[in-house]
């Protein structure tokens, strides 16, 4: 067995998608139309044949009060693993993501912590 996708609720898949390409650098892998939304799923150009992330829409009365419960409490909603936590922090920082942790140290790991801008607080950590 083994994670074939992932998901990351967003206000707005468009601009989820943007975001997550233009300035995260994943790829578009999936883009099927259902309905009013997509399965639109992105994969990194690291690993194209790895783990989907699925830009999932919030529209579940449920999923709001959780996202704004996980944000107001500073929790992540998900984790990415980067080779440079500072040298992604400044390159992502200078495309104008906001932080609201700057890289912190915690034993092995050193993690950041930014706005995705879609309603998430997403963790990019460096083993």
């Amino acid at each position: 067995m083994k994670i074939y996708v992932t998901s990351v609720f967003v206000d707005d898949q468009r601009k989820a998608q943007k975001f997550y390409t233009e300035v995260l650098g994943f790829r578009t892998k999936r883009d099927i139309p259902i309905g009013e939304a997509s399965w639109l799923t992105l994969v990194s150009p690291e690993a194209p044949d790895g783990v989907e992330l699925l830009l999932e829409p919030d529209g579940h009365p449920a999923v709001k009060p959780y996202k704004e419960a996980l944000v107001n409490d500073g929790i992540p909603a998900t984790s990415f693993q980067v080779d440079d936590v500072r040298a992604e922090f400044k390159r992502l920082t200078e495309l104008g993501v906001r932080f609201t942790q700057e890289p912190t140290e915690m034993g092995d790991v050193t993690a950041a912590v930014f706005d995705d801008t879609c309603g998430n607080l997403v963790q990019i950590v460096q083993m």
